[in-house]
C-alpha cells in the first residue's frame, strides 16, 4: 500500500475489571476504519473478536471471555494498522460461588440475557437491548419536530425494537445529514453483523470440539461395557440399577429445587408482566395521561392518543386491555361532556366554537354538536335582546322615580327652531355643533334612543358570528381531516340541508325580536296588545322629539347595511326595511308637528323692530324655522339602497300635505294675533310652562306704548314680504326635499295670507280714514258757513288744511314702517276723502257764485295736493264733485281761482313735499 496507517493503540477500557462475560467499552486511537477492518481483539489473552462491535475508529464494545490470566493487556489487530498496543490493562475477577439453593440478589435482564449453551439470545443481539449505533456510523440527530414525524409515519416508530419499526423514520431522525458513502458503509456493517451471527454457532462448535470428542468416547465406552456384560435385560443388572439411581436423583432434585423452581416461575411471571407493561405502557398510562392533558387543555394530544388506542385496542379480547380501554372510554366521555359544556357556554368566540366542534367530531360525540351550538347561540342572542330591553326599561322607571332631568327630556333637550335661530341665523347646522352633540348625546339621550343604539350594536356584533357558524356548518369547514375520512362531514352537510328551514326560522325570530323591540320603544301604537306586553313596557310620558328620530333611523340603517354585508337573504331583512319606512314616516310627521309648535312660539321673538325694508325679524325666523326642520329631514327623506319613497302612499301624501299647510296657517294665525290682540290676549295655551311665563313677551311689554295702528302696519309689511319672498322660497325648499302637492300648499297658504292682509289693511284704513272723513263735514260748515251766502274766496279754509295735515301724518306713520305701503294706504285714504267730498257736494242744493268758486278752489287744491295718490275711483269722485258745481263763467273768476291755488301750493309747499317724494312710486290699489 502506498500509505500505511499507524497501529492501534488502546488508551482506556471501561470498566477496567470484572468477571467473565462483562461488557466493556474500549477506547483508543486507530482502532480500525470499519467493522471489516477489525480482525483481532484479545483481552487478558482471550480472543473476544466474536462479541466485538466496532463503533468508530476510537471506540469498540465487546464482552470479556474466559481468560487464563487474572490481568492482561487489550490488544487490537486491524488490517490497515496491524497488531496494536495497550497502555491500560483489564483485571479479571473470579465469580463468587453460589450454592444451587442459595438466593442471589442479582437482577437478570432477560432481554439482555445471553445463553452460552445455545447461542440464542432472547430477541436481541447479545451486547445490549438497544445498540447505541446499529449502523456503525456517526449519529447526527436532526431537528425535525416529533409531531411532524408522527404525522408523516402514522402508527410507526423509530425504535428498531418495536414491531412497527420504520427504517425511513429512523434514518430521518438519526442520519438526515449523513452522506451517501457513509450510508453505503452502514449497509456493509449490517451485512457483517448478519454474517457474524450465522458464524457464531460454528465458531462455538469449533472451540469445543475436544469436549464433544471426549463425550463421544465416554458414550462409546459405556456401550462396549454393556455389550460385554450381556445382562442388559436381566433384573438387577447395571442398567436397571442405573435407572433406579436416576429416578432417585430426579425425585431428590425435584424435592430440593421445588422452591427454587417456584421462585423461578414467579420471577418469570414478573418479568413477563414487566415486559407486557413495558410493551403496552401506552395503554396502561393513557387514562392518567388523558387526565393530565385535559387539565392542561391539550385536547389535540388526547384526541390523537384516543384514536391510536381505539385502533389498537378497540376490538381486543384481552381482559386487562379491555379494562384499561374501558377506563380510557370513561375519561373520553367526561371530556366529551366538558367540551360540549364549553361549546354551549356563552359568550364564546367563533374560533373557540369551531375548535370545540372539531374536537367533539373527532371524539365521535353523539348527536350533532354544531347544530346544538347554533341553537344555543340563537337562544342566547334572543335572551340578550330581551335583557337589554328590561335593563333600560328598569333604568327609565328608576330615573322617573328619582325625578331625573331625563323626565322632561323632550321639552328640555330638544333644540327647538327658536333656540337654533336665537343662536345663529345660519340655515345649516355646523359641524362643530354636530360634533358637540355627538360628545354629549349619551348623557342627554332618552332611554329609548340609548336602548336602540345598544340593541342594534348587540345584534350587529353577535349575528355575524352566528351566521358564519351556520355557513361553516353548511360547507363542512368545522371538521378535521379525521372527520372527513370517517364520513362525518358528509353526514353534517346532509343534516345542514335538512335544517335550512329551521335556521331560516331562527334568523327570522331574531329579526322579528329586533324590530318589535324597537317598535315597542319608538312606535308602540304599531304593536298589538299582546305584543306590547312582551316588547313594550316603556313609560311614554311624551312623544319622542324629532331630534332623536333621525339618529335612530341612521342607527337602524347602519345595522341593516352590516347585516346585508353578511349576504343574508333580502327576504329575511325585509322586516327591517319596513321598520325603517315606518320610522321615516313617523319622523316626518313628528318633525312637521314640532315645527308647527315652534312656529307658534315665534310670537315671543317678535321685537317690533323694523329694518330698512319695513320688516321685523319674524318672517326671517319663520323661514329659517321651516328650512331648519326640512334640513333635519334631508337624511330621512333620502332613499338608501332597498328603500322606497315615503311619499308613494296617498295617505302619507295627504297627511304631509295637511301638516305643511298647518305650519303656514299657524304662522298666519300668529300674525293675526300679534296685530289685532292686546298683549294680554295673545294665545299662550300651546306653550310650555316656561314659555307662558311673565317673561315670554318681555320684548312686547317693554314697548307697551306700541299702538294698534303701528302693529297693523308692521304686520302688513311682513305679509307683503311673505307673499313676495318667504312663501315662494319655502315652496322651493319643499320641492327640493321631494314634497308632493307643493303648488297646492303654496296656493292655499297664499290665499289665507292675502285674506289676512286684506282684513288687516281694511282695519287700518278704517282706523285712519274715518277720522279724516268725519272731520270734513263739520269743518266745511263751521261758523254757520252757507254755500249760497258767502264772501269772495280769499284762500283754502282751515278744515281742508287740517285734513291734509292728517293725511300727511298717515303718510309719515306708514313711511316710517314701510315706504312700499305708502301708495297703497294713501290712495285708499284719498279715495275715502274724495268720496266724502263728492257726497257733500252732491248734497248742496245750490251754490252762489262765491260759494261755487270756494268749493271749486278747495276741491282742486285737495286734488292737486294728493295727485300722486289718485286712483280711478278717486279721480271719478273728484270729477263728480266738480261737475256738481256751477261752471265758472267769467275770466276773472278763473284767474282768481288760479291765483288762490298757487297761493295755497306756495304756502303748503313744505307740507306737500312728502307727496312729491312719492311721485315715482306706483300706486297700488
Amino acid at each position: 500500500m502506498a500509505h500505511t496507517r499507524k497501529p492501534p493503540l488502546v488508551t482506556g477500557i471501561s470498566p477496567n475489571e470484572g468477571i467473565s462475560w462483562t461488557k466493556v467499552t474500549i477506547r483508543g486511537e486507530n482502532l480500525g476504519m470499519g467493522p471489516t477492518d477489525l480482525i483481532g481483539l484479545t483481552i487478558c489473552g482471550h480472543n473476544c473478536i466474536l462479541t466485538a462491535e466496532w463503533m468508530s475508529a476510537s471506540k469498540i464494545v465487546c464482552r470479556v471471555g474466559q481468560a487464563k490470566n487474572d490481568k492482561g493487556d487489550i490488544i487490537v489487530t486491524t488490517r490497515s494498522g496491524g497488531k496494536g498496543t495497550s497502555t491500560v490493562a483489564f483485571k479479571l475477577l473470579k465469580p463468587e460461588k453460589i450454592g444451587i439453593l442459595d438466593q442471589s440478589a442479582v437482577w437478570v435482564d432477560e432481554m439482555n440475557y445471553y445463553d452460552m449453551r445455545t447461542d440464542r439470545n432472547k430477541g436481541m443481539p447479545p451486547l445490549s437491548l438497544r445498540p447505541a449505533n446499529p449502523l456503525g456510523i456517526e449519529i447526527d440527530k436532526g431537528k425535525f419536530p416529533q409531531k411532524e414525524l408522527e404525522a408523516l409515519f402514522p402508527g410507526m416508530s423509530a425504535d428498531f425494537t418495536s414491531e412497527n419499526f420504520s427504517a425511513a423514520w429512523y434514518l430521518i431522525e438519526n442520519h438526515s445529514t449523513t452522506s451517501f458513502d457513509q450510508l453505503k458503509l452502514a449497509v456493509m456493517n449490517l451485512k457483517k453483523q448478519a454474517n457474524k451471527k450465522n458464524e457464531g454457532s460454528l465458531q462455538y462448535v469449533k472451540g469445543g470440539l475436544s469436549t464433544f470428542l471426549k463425550a463421544q468416547d465416554a458414550l462409546s465406552a459405556i456401550h462396549q461395557k454393556l455389550e460385554a456384560d450381556g445382562t442388559e435385560k436381566v433384573e438387577g443388572s447395571m442398567t436397571q440399577k442405573l435407572e433406579n439411581v436416576l429416578n432417585r436423583a430426579s425425585n431428590t432434585a425435584d424435592t430440593l429445587f421445588q422452591e427454587v423452581l417456584g421462585r423461578k416461575d414467579k420471577a418469570d411471571s414478573t418479568r413477563n408482566a414487566l415486559n407486557v407493561l413495558q410493551r403496552f405502557k401506552f395503554l396502561f398510562n393513557l387514562p392518567l395521561n388523558i387526565e393530565r392533558n385535559i387539565q392542561k387543555g391539550d385536547y389535540d394530544v388526547v384526541i390523537n392518543d384516543y384514536e391510536k388506542a381505539k385502533s389498537l385496542f378497540g376490538k381486543t379480547e384481552v381482559q386487562v386491555f379491555k379494562k384499561y380501554y374501558a377506563e380510557v372510554e370513561t375519561r373520553v366521555e367526561a371530556l366529551r361532556k366538558l367540551l360540549l359544556d364549553k361549546l354551549l357556554e356563552t359568550p364564546s368566540t367563533l374560533h373557540d366554537q369551531k375548535r370545540y366542534i372539531r374536537y367533539l367530531s373527532d371524539l365521535h360525540a353523539e348527536g350533532d354538536p354544531a347544530w346544538q351550538c347554533i341553537g344555543a347561540q340563537h337562544k342566547w342572542i334572543l335572551q340578550l335582546m330581551h335583557n337589554c330591553k328590561e335593563s333600560y326599561v328598569k333604568e327609565q322607571k328608576g330615573s322617573l322615580l328619582l325625578h331625573s332631568p331625563m323626565v322632561d327630556l323632550d321639552s328640555e333637550v330638544r333644540p327647538s327652531s327658536l333656540g337654533h335661530l336665537s343662536r345663529s341665523a345660519s340655515l345649516k347646522r355646523g359641524s362643530s355643533n354636530q360634533s358637540s352633540r355627538d360628545e354629549t348625546w349619551r348623557f342627554k339621550a332618552p332611554q329609548q334612543v340609548a336602548f336602540v343604539e345598544k340593541l342594534t350594536k348587540l345584534v350587529v356584533s353577535q349575528l355575524p358570528n352566528f351566521w358564519k357558524l351556520w355557513i361553516s356548518y353548511v360547507n363542512g369547514s368545522l371538521f378535521s381531516e379525521t372527520a372527513e375520512k370517517s364520513g362525518q362531514m358528509e353526514r353534517s352537510k346532509k343534516n345542514a340541508r335538512q335544517r335550512q328551514n329551521d335556521f331560516k326560522t331562527m334568523i327570522q325570530q331574531v329579526m322579528n325580536s329586533l324590530v318589535k323591540l324597537i317598535r315597542g320603544a319608538l312606535l308602540p301604537f304599531s304593536l298589538g296588545e299582546n305584543e306590547l306586553r312582551d316588547y313594550g313596557g316603556w313609560e311614554m310620558k311624551s312623544e319622542l322629539s324629532s331630534q332623536w328620530l333621525p339618529h335612530v333611523i341612521e342607527t337602524v340603517r347602519l345595522s341593516y347595511e352590516s347585516l346585508t354585508a353578511l349576504e343574508i337573504p333580502n327576504d329575511m331583512l325585509q322586516i327591517i326595511q319596513d321598520l325603517i319606512f315606518d320610522l321615516r314616516v313617523r319622523c316626518i310627521m313628528i318633525t312637521l308637528q314640532h315645527t308647527a309648535e315652534d312656529v307658534k312660539r315665534l310670537a315671543e321673538k317678535e321685537d317690533w323692530i323694523v329694518d330698512n325694508e319695513g320688516l321685523t325679524c319674524l318672517p326671517s325666523q319663520f323661514e329659517q324655522c321651516v328650512v331648519h326642520s326640512l334640513q333635519s329631514l334631508k337624511g330621512v327623506l333620502e332613499c338608501k339602497p332597498g328603500e322606497t319613497s315615503v311619499f308613494q302612499q296617498p295617505k302619507i301624501q295627504e297627511d304631509v300635505y295637511q301638516l305643511s299647510i298647518n305650519i303656514m296657517q299657524v304662522f298666519i294665525d300668529c300674525l293675526e294675533q300679534l296685530s289685532t290682540k292686546p298683549d294680554s290676549d295673545v294665545d299662550t295655551t300651546h306653550l310650555s310652562g316656561d314659555v307662558s311665563s311673565s317673561d315670554l313677551f318681555g320684548s312686547i311689554h317693554e314697548d307697551s306704548s306700541l299702538s294698534l295702528e303701528r302693529r297693523l302696519l308692521v304686520v302688513l309689511s311682513n305679509c307683503c314680504y311673505l307673499e313676495r319672498h318667504t312663501f315662494l322660497n319655502l315652496a322651493e325648499y319643499f320641492e327640493k326635499h321631494g314634497f308632493q302637492g307643493v303648488e297646492k300648499i303654496t296656493q292655499v297658504s297664499m290665499d289665507s295670507l292675502k285674506e289676512l292682509d286684506q282684513r288687516l289693511f281694511e282695519m287700518y284704513i278704517e282706523l285712519k280714514a274715518d277720522p279724516i272723513v268725519g272731520s270734513l263735514e263739520p269743518g266745511i260748515y263751521a261758523g254757520y258757513f252757507d254755500w249760497q251766502d258767502c264772501l269772495t274766496p280769499t284762500g283754502v279754509r282751515n278744515y281742508l288744511k287740517e285734513a291734509l295735515v292728517h293725511i300727511i301724518a298717515v303718510h309719515a306713520e306708514v313711511f316710517t314702517v314701510s315706504k312700499e305701503l305708502v301708495p297703497r294706504v294713501l290712495s285708499r285714504i284719498v279715495e275715502a276723502v274724495a268720496e266724502e267730498l263728492n257726497r257733500l257736494m252732491q248734497c248742496v242744493s245750490s251754490f252762489s257764485r262765491n260759494g261755487a268758486l270756494q268749493a271749486r278752489l278747495e276741491i282742486c287744491a285737495l286734488r292737486d295736493a294728493v295727485a300722486v295718490f289718485l286712483t280711478t275711483e278717486s279721480n271719478s269722485n273728484f270729477k263728480q264733485a266738480l261737475e256738481a258745481l256751477p261752471q265758472l263763467s267769467s275770466v276773472g273768476d278763473k284767474k282768481l281761482l288760479e291765483e288762490l291755488l298757487n297761493t295755497f301750493k306756495s304756502s303748503m309747499q313744505l307740507q306737500l313735499t312728502c307727496f312729491q317724494a312719492s311721485s315715482s312710486t306706483v300706486v297700488k290699489t
